[in-house]
């Protein structure tokens, strides 16, 4: 008798737990981000903004800054600069700057080569050409490392900034190949 307890319990157990299911529309999830898509699907829509130049770009969260970004220690002013030539000195170890030569020199050509010229002479493709006058020559000039980074990321005169090309790391490279050329 007892037995039969126990199976009409059961059944009545199963009979409630299953007559509330719809299979068209389940009650509960117990995780749906398993069975749902997450919001941002590839090729969808986000929130986005149209810049000055026309092109778009996602929206970066507020007081969010680059990867990896580190801020500059002196400024884009002529004091700046001055105070970088006095006291900016490359962080890069002698070991560093060893592995990085070959590195310093092929950034060096790509970048600065077109106007400075292979040796630093200030005699490059474009000064060749006239398309730019006056690209001074390192063997003439007082340069610091201090001087050379600060040039190189915010430019001087008709030289433009390399901040967005090159890295810091890349920059105080290309400052060191820049000294072994003026040495030369």
């Amino acid at each position: 008798m007892k037995a039969i307890y126990n199976i009409l319990t059961l059944a009545g157990v199963a009979v409630l737990t299953t007559s509330c299911f719809n299979k068209e529309r389940p009650n509960y999830q117990f995780m749906p981000n398993m069975y749902e898509a997450v919001p941002y699907e590839t090729y969808s829509e986000v929130p986005t903004t149209v810049f000055k130049n026309g092109k778009e770009g996602q929206i970066p969260a507020e007081g969010s800054i680059p990867r990896g970004f580190q801020p500059e220690v002196y400024p884009n002013t002529p004091e700046g600069l001055e105070e970088a030539r006095l006291y900016l000195k490359s962080p890069l170890t002698a070991e560093e700057k060893e592995k990085g030569a070959e590195k310093g020199k092929e950034l060096y050509a790509i970048y600065c080569s077109i106007c400075h010229g292979s040796k630093g002479d200030g005699n490059g493709n474009l000064v060749k050409r006239e398309k730019f006058l006056g690209v001074p020559n390192y063997h003439d000039r007082d340069l610091t490392e201090g001087g050379i980074y600060q040039v190189i990321t915010y430019g001087l005169n008709s030289m433009g900034s390399h901040a967005n090309q090159l890295t810091q790391h890349e920059r105080w490279l290309v400052t060191d190949y820049v000294l072994k050329l003026k040495s030369e």
